[in-house]
């Protein structure tokens, strides 16, 4: 391998805007295997784009074990074809919860505005009074 695939640690924080103590995470939970040569970690591209993936799914809120479980159907040999099957159905598990969320959210949105109304109805009908 070059080093021009080979990035360090640093490298790996600044491209992803991510700390050192993630990356250990994230290795610790393997996710991620770099090269070790001593106390030195250098990730390949592999690595990378398994980084790419992994921050994708943690923004959508994947939990890390489902991100390890669809990172290790890659090399199946099947052109991705059940990770691939699988991310979908990770998704769509995911995209329901998101929705019920936003659901409960919303009713809770609307219940708050209630009780601010409510509250400000009474407020003016006090100054009402005390005036």
């Amino acid at each position: 391998m070059t080093s021009e695939t080979l990035m360090t640690l640093r490298e790996m924080c600044d491209a992803f805007d991510v700390t050192p103590r993630t990356l250990r995470f994230y290795e610790s939970k393997e996710l991620l295997f770099p090269i070790r040569e001593g106390q030195k970690r250098l990730f390949t591209r592999r690595d990378r784009a398994r980084l790419t993936l992994i921050l994708r799914g943690k923004r959508f809120g994947f939990s890390l074990e489902d991100l390890r479980q669809l990172l290790d159907l890659y090399d199946l040999g099947d052109q991705q074809r059940t990770q691939i099957a699988r991310s979908i159905e990770v998704a769509r598990r995911r995209l329901d919860e998101m929705v019920q969320q936003r659901a409960e959210l919303d009713k809770l949105i609307a219940e708050l505005r209630d009780q601010i109304g409510e509250a400000d109805t009474m407020l003016a009908a006090a100054q009402d009074t005390a005036a």
